[in-house]
């Protein structure tokens, strides 16, 4: 899902940028409102799990890549905030030192991974546990939060590059970024991520989730958002 340098145009990344710097500084400011001490170690533990699962990257048509990511079971552990703190750190490394993902597009990358991915799935678990009685029900809803988030960031992925064509040609007619049309990129990345990365992402989330809860040192968030401790 990480899109490189070159694929995306500079009116779009630099909408992305503008898109997430008052993010960056709502996130920052909610976490330390609502993050006491003895969570803030999980923000470390969180950016450095999101960087490790994103590191199995598989090529993709469309110029970009599949992977798991992570974020809504960042969600779950530090709240929606907190996640987007956390894989925007990892998302920050990835392209400064392993040159994953490109730098211009850092901003797109996080508005995807860090932001639409993990408050999607964020909310989808909040709507779907509160109808569960029981820790495997919660991870089921938790895993199936996973697939509708990591889909939702795939969408937007797909979205900026199928716009670059309509938004940037050349004046013989040649794409001067991502040279792949609309329909083909949402094809591409929604076939692969609705049935095989999804998959893969409900999976990690629910079995975590539920180790989480089975674990009386396991700090959660309940399905109404607060902490809870057992």
């Amino acid at each position: 899902m990480h899109i490189p340098d070159g694929y995306l145009g500079p009116p779009t990344y630099v909408a992305a940028y503008a898109a997430c710097i008052p993010l960056w500084r709502i996130a920052a400011g909610k976490v330390r409102e609502t993050v006491d001490a003895g969570r803030v170690p999980l923000l470390a533990v969180s950016a450095a799990f999101s960087f490790l699962v994103m590191m199995f990257n598989v090529p993709m048509p469309g110029g970009t890549t599949g992977h798991a990511v992570g974020g809504v079971l960042i969600a779950l552990a530090v709240g929606p905030w907190g996640a987007m703190l956390s894989i925007t750190i990892a998302v920050v490394i990835q392209a400064l030192l392993f040159g994953d993902g490109g730098v211009t597009a850092i901003g797109a990358n996080c508005l995807n991974m860090a932001f639409v991915m993990p408050f999607t799935g964020y909310f989808a678990y909040r709507i779907l546990s509160s109808f569960a009685r029981s820790d495997k029900a919660r991870a089921v809803a938790a895993g199936v939060a996973g697939y509708v988030g990591l889909n939702a960031a795939a969408f937007t992925t797909a979205v900026m590059l199928g716009i670059q064509p309509l938004l940037h040609t050349a004046p013989d007619g040649r794409a001067l970024y991502s040279p792949y049309p609309f329909l083909v990129v949402v094809h591409a990345m929604m076939l692969e991520h609705l049935t095989l990365f999804g998959a893969v992402e409900a999976l990690i989330t629910g079995l975590t989730v539920l180790a989480l809860q089975q674990s009386r040192s396991a700090w959660i968030l309940d399905p109404a958002g607060r902490e809870t401790a057992r």
